[in-house]
């Protein structure tokens, strides 16, 4: 009579999914970044709460139409970076297709085009800041003068560090031999910070546009 030996098994062990640490260092310090703007917040608010006739007369010169679509202008970029960052994680570096062949573009041409779109953002801003020049409101000139430029100043200060980036990404796409995850990653988290300047734009244009 034989006897059957069976060898245990070995037990399976479910599969570790560990978070991407350039992403969640990214968020860490995107969360930081946020304290920033929280601060600058404060002293907008605490400004205004002490000079309200001044804010009344100095609010009525802006000019909120045209604020407004530029606002557009970069909340549409957020899309276009959105674009690019879907054909990143396809590893689709460049258009497949004709120029024009939109629903071909890979991830270089979406982010030029989110490119684009933010330059005209800090030039319309840029041109916005020489007409309040222009109506005597300047760095200098009061308190609402040195809270609207600080806010707005630093956030495009944050949005041209995001164009660099852009440029960053689209250069070492067109010079990697293979474009593999790593050059995605790279990819995603640029998206990242594009996406939160987006949405620290969106509460400012609210705050110093609309709220009265």
């Amino acid at each position: 009579m034989t006897s059957a030996t069976h060898a245990p098994s070995p037990q399976a062990h479910p599969a570790l999914n560990r978070p991407n640490m350039v992403s969640v260092g990214t968020i860490v310090w995107l969360s930081s970044e946020i304290m920033f703007f929280a601060a600058l917040f404060a002293m907008y608010f605490t400004l205004r709460s002490t000079s309200p006739q001044m804010w009344a007369e100095e609010t009525a010169k802006l000019n909120v139409p045209f604020a407004l679509a530029n606002t557009i202008v970069l909340v549409l970029s957020s899309v276009t970076c959105q674009f690019g960052v879907f054909a990143a994680e396809r590893l689709q570096p460049r258009r497949t297709g004709g120029l024009l062949n939109v629903a071909r573009w890979g991830m270089v041409e979406w982010f030029i085009l989110t490119f684009i779109m933010g330059a005209i953002f800090v030039s319309v801003q840029a041109y916005e800041y020489t007409n309040l020049v222009a109506e005597h409101i300047s760095l200098s000139s009061n308190a609402y003068g040195s809270s609207f430029y600080l806010t707005t100043g630093f956030h495009g200060l944050h949005v041209t560090g995001g164009l660099i980036a852009f440029l960053f990404i689209i250069g070492r796409a067109f010079i990697a031999k293979r474009f593999g995850h790593f050059e995605a990653t790279s990819a995603v988290v640029v998206s990242y910070y594009w996406h939160f300047v987006d949405v620290v734009w969106i509460a400012l244009f609210f705050i110093i546009y609309f709220l009265k």
